[in-house]
């Protein structure tokens, strides 16, 4: 006997489900859950399956085309604390109500939110967080517009974009510089931080404790040395096509070039956000500073590596080898 089709759930009228339903726009619930539509079938097998599809057609390189790419990667997967100002086009400004409010990028905001318009009026827009369109620069575009419209004081709550929402490029001015600050601690959440109490201050100084130390290397780009218990490392987010670039290595690996420095070792690499990061393992001695010129002495190697075209040799071949079973694949 065939299965008799589902009842549907009725949508009352004066039901939060009829209101949504009337707005078309669905709220995201759990996968076997009743989908908030009232249509009486599970969320994965309604309104669920143009979630999945949405995000299935995944953005390989969200951060392409804005300044600064490989930063953008940095902190949005190595760097814990961060802030970088931003510049905004005038039509990311059009929903600020007429006002031009100071908007700044941060590695993370309190809870995870996306973004949060604070008292002062000015917005802070969190890059590490959960997305749900496939595609990143949509999802923080999203993000940004929510935060602009927002009353003072206001965070802003996860959400799945609609398909033709702006992306950040069209939001974020390409032409302006986009420069870091690295931070010790994520002070930068309150405006007047020395002043917290009770809750407030236990909460950041649990988030500060978490910290992993963080520096920036000044003589080369998307460079970006941590440490970690018994060793350092350094983590550079390089622009380069995969395939040229695990050769290039390949060839200063195969000659004890790919180091920097005695008790150096590169490790291997892994890819983010379409970019790929070489890692390096570090002497626990090692600094940030004392990172500086073997960083400029091997990015002059590796530009002589990448400009070779000959085949790789047996054991270039055998380098490469050992670096691609060593990569692994963030975000």
């Amino acid at each position: 006997m065939a299965k008799k089709p589902p009842k549907k759930a009725p949508v009352r009228a004066g039901s939060n489900n009829a209101a949504t339903a009337a707005a078309g726009e669905v709220p995201v619930v759990g996968a076997r859950e009743a989908c908030p539509c009232g249509s009486g079938r599970r969320y994965k097998a309604c309104h669920g399956r143009e979630a999945s599809h949405a995000v299935q057609e995944l953005v390989q390189r969200p951060f392409e085309g804005l300044p600064g790419e490989g930063d953008w990667v940095a902190l949005r997967e190595l760097v814990p604390a961060a802030t970088v100002p931003l510049t905004l086009t005038a039509a990311a400004l059009q929903g600020a109500n007429g006002e031009v409010p100071s908007v700044t990028l941060a590695t993370v905001l309190p809870m995870a939110w996306p973004a949060m318009r604070r008292q002062d009026g000015s917005v802070l827009l969190g890059l590490q967080t959960h997305g749900s369109s496939g595609d990143i620069s949509r999802d923080l575009g999203d993000a940004l517009l929510q935060a602009l419209s927002a009353e003072p004081g206001t965070p802003v709550p996860p959400r799945r974009p609609a398909a033709d929402a702006p992306r950040l490029q069209q939001l974020v001015d390409t032409a302006a510089p986009f420069e870091p600050s690295l931070h010790s601690g994520f002070e930068f959440w309150l405006d007047d931080a020395e002043a917290a109490t009770g809750e407030v201050a236990a909460s950041l100084e649990s988030a500060n404790a978490t910290i992993i130390p963080t520096v920036r290397l000044a003589s080369v780009d998307t460079a970006y040395w941590c440490s970690v218990p018994d060793k350092n490392h350094l983590r550079w987010v390089m622009p380069y096509a995969e395939d040229e670039l695990l050769d290039a290595l390949a060839r200063l690996a195969a000659t004890e070039d790919a180091g920097l420095g005695e008790g150096t070792k590169l490790v291997g690499s892994f890819r983010a956000h379409g970019l790929t990061v070489p890692v390096w393992d570090l002497p626990a001695e090692m600094t940030a500073e004392d990172c500086e010129k073997p960083a400029a002495a091997f990015a002059e190697r590796l530009a002589g590596a990448l400009a070779e075209s000959a085949p790789l040799t047996g054991q270039e071949r055998r380098a490469r080898a050992g670096l691609v079973n060593r990569q692994v694949t963030l975000g």
